[in-house]
């Protein structure tokens, strides 16, 4: 959507009259943060029942003749942005403004004045937008509380067809995990801290039925999905309701799985426990000591798993697959087509989601806290691997699934340089992100630079001391100085930190368990993702 907007505010200036989409407000100087989100909520419910995508709220403006007064209401850009994230804190599924848009028209005195143009996007289907827990709406140009019949017909657009909002018929709370209730009101609760005290108050029913897990008090497949006992599974057949976490080698070999059930909102975290998030160090050449993170950011391994639990086609009846690779990344797969159609129009910043494949199990997981946003949650994930100068997520949806890879190491460092040093939009990131992945893939495949690559290796090798070759070889897991001493078969401890420990960390082949405790008694020593490789390599050669 290529939006013209100051030919969009003359179109709306030109209006007779408001109407349930569109308010006109001079808020001269403030304007109340409550009524705002007020009429945000009342704006987008209306948008969704007039079929409209979005609806329209204007400072500056008189609402009866539209004559241009002005506004300097959050007169400067980081205000803008800091009142478009408070809105996303207080309403359903974090929706928030598409767009606050800065206009300046002349009033009758030919003064130039400036005008807010808020870009509210309509309702998800089948679910209505409330602010602070309560639901508006509009009455001709009156702001007013939305009726039942018109909550209930926002609801009704998609629970016909939406298979995680079914009830199911005999389900009872006995069905479902303590653990797992008891789990979610922690997460709610940390959610919504001005609820905190109530939440304690309330009864497992009515904490389910205000988490939106249940529908009128009766159990529905969200609710056996996320809270319901392993056993409770079979009365979502021919759903499954299974997590499957894959370890591969460096040859696509499977090393060591492991099958989680529900309830998923437990499993969750158990998957992610899994993961191996070892520290990744590199050198960018403008120091001479090395950039050290996390393999992967947590964070986006929490959004991309509970987003394949939100959006699995659980008609399919198959199961979530999360494959750990040891050649560093990450892939999340989920049956199901996706239904944004490609990721560029989910990285438009105009981009607002019309419908969700559950959206009943959409808005409990968001309730929850288990995903972030409804709509923005890969957004989101992109702008953190642009932040970490990382490669960003690449996305496959072949075979009606959606396979999302998470890279947790440095392509081209060239690639990595630019973007700590430059300010670039996501846009341009996108691009050379594509770029980037197109030359790793020709010199991968290229049989003269791969042997010039493995020159190289067998370089580094001959230069790494044989004493810490020995140590990289007999270290696994984690391990003291005793245990690895015990394990090189040592007589003590002289010159163990000066020929063994000390090379090994100063190459970046082993770390610290406590890396700011160095003198601790229970100090360990693990292997990092370059020690693991170079490991690896030996034992390959050693053959």
């Amino acid at each position: 959507m290529n939006l013209d907007i100051n030919q969009k505010l003359d179109e709306l200036l030109s209006m007779k009259y408001e109407t349930e989409t569109v308010e006109f407000k001079e808020a001269k100087e403030t304007f109340a943060f409550d009524d705002l989100g007020k009429y945000f909520s009342a704006l987008s419910n209306e948008a969704n029942l007039h079929n409209e995508k979005y609806a329209w709220l204007i400072f500056g403006v008189e609402d009866k003749k539209h004559n241009i007064v002005g506004t300097n209401y959050k007169n400067d850009d980081k205000s803008l942005l800091a009142l478009k994230e408070e809105m996303g804190k207080q309403t359903t599924g974090n929706l928030t403004f598409i767009e606050i848009h800065k206009c300046f028209r002349k009033n009758k005195n030919n003064e130039e004045k400036r005008i807010l143009v808020f870009q509210i996007p309509a309702a998800p289907c089948g679910m209505p937008v409330a602010f602070k827990r309560m639901y508006y709406g509009r009455d001709g140009e009156a702001l007013v509380g939305l009726s039942i019949e018109k909550i209930e017909r926002i609801r009704a657009q998609n629970v016909t067809n939406d298979w995680s909002a079914q009830i199911i018929q005999n389900a009872t709370i006995e069905h479902l995990s303590k653990e797992a209730i008891s789990l979610a009101r922690k997460m709610y609760a940390e959610k919504n801290p001005h609820l905190a005290s109530d939440i304690e108050r309330w009864s497992d029913s009515t904490f389910l039925n205000n988490a939106r897990l249940t529908r009128e008090g009766k159990i529905t497949n969200t609710t056996i999905l996320l809270l319901g006992k392993p056993e409770s599974a079979d009365l979502i057949i021919p759903a499954i309701s299974q997590i499957t976490w894959i370890l591969k080698d460096r040859d696509g070999m499977v090393r060591d799985y492991e099958h989680f059930y529900c309830p998923l909102i437990v499993s969750a975290e158990k998957v992610q426990a899994k993961i191996r998030n070892l520290t990744y160090r590199y050198m960018t050449g403008d120091s001479i000591f090395p950039k050290e993170t996390l393999q992967y950011d947590p964070y986006i391994i929490r959004e991309a798993l509970n987003n394949a639990i939100a959006h699995q086609d659980y008609s399919k009846a198959g199961r979530i697959t999360v494959q750990e690779h040891e050649d560093d990344y990450l892939i999340f797969c989920n049956c199901g087509d996706f239904i944004p159609g490609s990721i560029k129009n989910v990285l438009k910043a105009e981009y607002s989601a019309s419908n969700y494949r559950n959206p009943f199990l959409a808005t409990a997981m968001v309730n929850l806290n288990m995903i972030d946003t409804v709509g923005s949650g890969i957004l989101k994930m992109f702008l953190a691997q642009k932040k970490r100068c990382f490669p960003l997520p690449d996305y496959d949806f072949s075979n009606h699934e959606v396979r999302m890879k998470l890279y947790g190491k440095i392509l081209d460092i060239n690639y990595t340089r630019r973007l700590l040093n430059e300010d670039l939009p996501l846009s341009e990131v996108f691009e050379l992100d594509i770029k980037q992945k197109e030359e790793f893939i020709s010199h991968r495949n290229d049989p003269v630079k791969e042997q010039v690559k493995e020159q190289v290796k067998e370089q580094v090798k001959e230069q790494v001391k044989e004493q810490v070759k020995s140590l990289i070889l007999v270290l696994d897991g984690e391990k003291s100085k005793k245990e690895l001493v015990e394990l090189l078969n040592l007589k003590g401890l002289r010159n163990f930190s000066e020929k063994y420990t000390s090379p090994a960390l100063e190459g970046g082949f082993i770390e610290l368990t406590q890396p700011d405790s160095p003198n601790s008694p229970t100090q360990k020593y693990r292997l990092t993702a370059k020690g693991l490789a170079l490991k690896k390599e030996i034992l390959e050669i050693t053959k």
